[in-house]
């Protein structure tokens, strides 16, 4: 990037702006925390950092002061200032007032980085850290239009407004602070959480672990301690008939009826909605008839079902005791929206003073809330003598609310350790006697400090869900950390709150390793949850079917309460779109990095390819295990990323290269899988330092085809080295993976064997070139294996091949020239989505590469034909076999396939006709014939 600093010569455009936008849940490429990933183009402004820009520092300080202190890469405060100055360019400096705006809100993030994009001049990767993904997503959008507004002021644009309606909208989608302080708690005890929805609803720990809590409510809320406590009636009724001291009251639900009852009860009286909260509609300290009439409609205003409560007017201060699992454990003195006199200002002038209190922000954004004055308020100030343009005497306090509640204003003071024994007991008798869990008991008495048996007072109202802000932020004394007596109650120390996560990635085999691995498990008798490219399954049931190897997969799975463990497919799209979905996992294989997917997203190497997938790698803990392929280089490289322990797995002969770097590990201690080549066949072995384990002979393993299928042997042996990792002892190792067979039941489209009136179909989905290669090598050895014992003589071999229209052409050109060494006629189809292709481009792509191979010679292909429709090339590859023969089906829609070969096998029209169906190339001249003879779309003729 150029140093020189050019000055503008003219009016700058307010050209930044971003091309796209992306929010990582987890851990990514790009960092090991969730982040939010802005792909911006500065445009013109590209060739003006901030140094050529007059005033633009000097302007943006002024409006944000706080990004100036950042430490940036300079590592102390005030670097970021000084790189404002020196010059940086304006991608960094979003980055940078994101992270501020986020400040603004509460959110304390730090983490940040800004890097220009290869090979696009002037576009750049903006990622920062995030607390609140919408709040984020807001910031970054409207930095943007901070700096645009800077260069060339926008029409209408207030950044103070601006401020304003992002703080109003952050508090709206942000937690609570009661939520926040559970969460913090949470976090440092390292349980994980995921939000539920926009609110507060949110889960804590994973899996069967899991407990939920909305705001202060959890799991362990009692519903039906929640009616109790909002219908005030009947709670009023319950604590009086304990002997604990409340207040005369009456319910009604007319004004006279109201009048009436005060009158009993005796002035002064409160008025107050029987279902009310956050002290919205009390009505205190009314002393005739027509303070109750009047207070009785703004309080039935509030109330949804129409009654009112009367009761007795308690003088004293206003206390909420907090109570969590039956203890008392923090106490705080509420006092009411208000300003006290200097003799000098206007109580107008006053609330603005008061409001100006940094620590005063909108709603619940900040720890306490600005005064708002409202016609109550100017109401309640002209009671007290004065007006809102009048000057009250010095220390004259003047009350603009009646009641204490922080969301109306009002500040805390902190009493826990002052209140008398005797009134801890009586808050504490009174959760237990509505039986919940979290409860807020407000008492009214003229001293904590005092019995209120003594002194005269009450409990007025038992809240359910109550607010911890007083109690974490009080305004005097010391915070309480209430949070962790919640936490307490739902994770008592020592109770675990993760299941345990192995997570699967690689080009190829990673569907098949997944499975193997979850069959282990449930062999012995734990509730798997798992994602795979063919959906999310718990517990062996089919719950979601799609392509479920992404992150919102994986949350799904962590969030179902019977899962035990789970294992994660992790496909190369999902970590670059969303990351990884949640922060580690225990355990992570990757079986190989292999050309597909390339030249998407920013990916055209495979180094590159390799750097995604090493994202899981990264999120292994220090006490975790990363399952690693040792024959593949770029894997091996993976090494180095992470910061567990390592397992290694190899197919390679005892005097391989990549033996000989597994036994180096070895000799240090480390763990390997291996494979042992004796007389009797091939044995897979496990080896940990000196210790040598045999496990099983290939051939025994089902899913390996006798041992000819050594793809499904390196994934016997990820899988083996996954559960060793997990603890899981030899023997059951060993029982998972002899009963994991690759039929239609277990393993869907992956090796799946189906007999098809004396042919061998076999289903997979291997859909690139790598892929394509080791299925070859299967190929010539299972039809060799055949070959020596088949009835029918001669074996030919049919393949239906395809690929994804998202791949390079030269890809698709690749794909046909390896199938073209294995097969003797290949059957060209396409997916149903072509995902950008038009019908039959990817198609001829794939037949070019196959002729291209043949006319080369040196291959088997003697016939390439195509069949776009995948259904149709099923039919077509059947009806060109011989019984004896194999046909190898690369299928897109399993099912679809899978159930179009049982129409196959079982109608009596197929049977009638399967004479007339023989195709062998090597005996019926029509094929011949027909080769020369094709039509444009490359179907056979009739």
């Amino acid at each position: 990037m150029s140093t020189e600093r050019p000055t503008p010569t003219g009016p700058l455009a307010p050209d930044l702006r971003i091309l796209e936008e992306r929010v990582y849940r987890g851990g990514n490429v790009w960092s090991y925390d969730p982040a939010i990933h802005l792909v911006m183009d500065l445009g013109v402004l590209e060739g003006y950092p901030t140094d050529t820009i007059p005033g633009f520092t000097d302007r943006l300080i002024e409006m944000l002061p706080g990004v100036a202190s950042h430490s940036c890469s300079r590592g102390h405060e005030g670097g970021f200032g000084e790189r404002l100055r020196e010059g940086t360019w304006l991608g960094h400096v979003a980055e940078h007032i994101a992270l501020q705006l986020q400040q603004e809100a509460g959110h304390d993030q730090r983490r940040g980085k800004t890097r220009m994009v290869r090979g696009r001049t002037g576009v750049y990767n903006v990622v920062y850290g995030y607390s609140d993904e919408g709040v984020g997503l807001m910031a970054g959008r409207l930095a943007v239009r901070l700096i645009n507004h800077l260069i060339a002021p926008e029409d209408g644009f207030d950044f103070e407004a601006e401020l304003e309606n992002f703080l109003r909208s952050a508090e709206r989608t942000a937690f609570g602070p009661s939520t926040a302080a559970i969460l913090e708690e949470a976090v440092s005890r390292d349980i994980p959480y995921i939000r539920l929805n926009s609110a507060s609803l949110v889960q804590l720990g994973q899996g069967v672990y899991a407990q939920r809590i909305r705001a202060t409510m959890t799991s362990k809320t009692g519903a039906l301690a929640v009616d109790i406590a909002s219908d005030k009636d009947m709670t009023i009724k319950l604590l009086g008939s304990a002997g604990l001291p409340v207040p005369k009251q009456e319910t009604c639900r007319t004004v006279e009826g109201a009048v009436a009852a005060a009158r009993r009860i005796g002035f002064p009286v409160v008025v107050k909605p029987l279902d009310g909260n956050h002290g919205r509609g009390v009505g205190l300290d009314l002393m005739s008839d027509d303070d109750v009439r009047a207070a009785f409609v703004v309080a039935q205003e509030e109330s949804r079902r129409g009654w009112i409560i009367v009761e007795s007017f308690i003088t004293g201060k206003d206390y909420r005791c907090l109570i969590v699992g039956g203890r008392m454990q923090a106490i705080a003195e509420r006092v009411p929206a208000h300003v006290v006199g200097d003799g000098t200002h206007t109580v107008e002038e006053l609330v603005r003073i008061t409001n100006a209190d940094p620590r005063r922000g909108v709603g619940h954004e900040k720890v306490l809330t600005r005064i708002k004055v409202d016609d109550a308020a100017i109401e309640l100030v002209r009671e007290q003598g004065f007006a809102m343009t009048d000057v009250p005497p010095n220390g004259v306090m003047v009350k603009l609310a009646l009641t204490g509640n922080m969301s109306t204003g009002g500040i805390s003071v902190d009493r826990t350790f002052d209140a008398h024994p005797d009134n801890i007991e009586i808050a504490e008798e009174a959760a237990r006697m509505i039986g919940l869990d979290v409860a807020g008991i407000d008492f009214i008495c003229p001293d904590i400090t005092q019995p209120v048996r003594e002194t005269g007072g009450a409990i007025c109202e038992v809240n359910a869900a109550p607010g911890f802000r007083m109690h974490t932020h009080p305004t005097v004394g010391e915070p309480q950390f209430i949070a962790k007596p919640v936490v307490d109650l739902l994770f008592p120390p020592g109770s675990p709150s993760r299941v345990p996560i192995v997570a699967v990635t690689g080009t190829n085999g990673k569907t098949t390793t997944s499975r193997m691995i979850a069959h282990v498990f449930k062999t012995m008798g734990t509730k798997v949850g798992m994602t795979s490219t063919d959906g999310i399954v718990i517990d062996e049931r089919l719950v979601i079917k799609s392509d479920a190897s992404g992150p919102r997969s994986a949350r799904m799975v962590l969030q179902n309460p019977r899962v035990e463990l789970a294992v994660m497919e992790v496909a190369r799209g999902g970590i670059l779109r969303e990351g990884l979905g949640y922060d580690r996992n225990d355990i992570a294989v990757v079986t190989n990095v292999a050309p597909d997917h390339l030249g998407m997203k920013g990916i055209d190497t495979l180094e590159q390819l390799a750097d995604v997938k090493a994202v899981v790698v990264e999120a292994v803990p220090r006490n975790g295990f990363a399952v690693l392929n040792a024959d593949d280089r770029l894997v091996r490289r993976m090494r180095n990323r992470c910061a567990g322990n390592i397992v290694w797995y190899s197919l390679r002969p005892a005097d391989s290269p990549e033996r000989r770097f597994i036994d180096q590990r070895l000799a240090r201690g480390g763990r390997a899988v291996v494979l042992e080549k004796t007389d009797r066949g091939d044995m897979i072995v496990i080896k940990h330092g000196k210790r040598s384990m045999q496990l099983a002979w290939t051939h025994l393993l089902p899913s390996t085809f006798g041992g000819t299928a050594m793809f499904n042997v390196a994934n016997a042996m990820a899988a083996a080295g996954a559960a060793f990792a997990a603890g899981v002892g030899l023997h059951e190792i060993r029982q998972g993976l002899r009963t994991f067979a690759t039929n239609y039941y277990l393993s869907p489209g992956r090796m799946n064997l189906i007999n098809v009136r004396g042919i061998e179909v076999i289903v997979d989905y291997c859909h690139n070139a790598p892929g394509m290669e080791v299925l070859g090598q299967f190929v010539d050895k299972y039809a060799d294996q055949k070959a020596a014992t088949s009835e029918w003589g001669k074996i030919s071999r049919i393949g239906m091949v395809a690929t994804a229209g998202d791949r390079r052409d030269a890809d698709m050109r690749e794909l046909g020239a390896i199938a073209a060494k294995y097969f003797d006629v290949i059957v060209v189809r396409e997916d149903e989505r072509l995902r950008g292709r038009k019908p039959g481009e990817v198609a001829a792509l794939v037949v070019e590469g196959a002729r291209a191979a043949q006319a080369a010679g040196g291959v088997r292909v003697r016939q390439i034909e195509t069949v776009l429709g995948e259904v149709d090339a099923v039919r077509h590859c059947v009806g060109r076999a011989n019984p004896g023969d194999i046909v190898v089906l690369c299928v897109d829609n399993h099912a679809k396939v899978v159930s179009e070969l049982e129409t196959i096998t079982h109608s009596a029209q197929a049977r009638a006709h399967s004479d007339a169906d023989v195709g062998d190339p090597d005996l019926d001249p029509k094929w011949a014939e027909n080769e020369i003879a094709r039509d444009e779309s490359g179907a056979p003729q009739p």
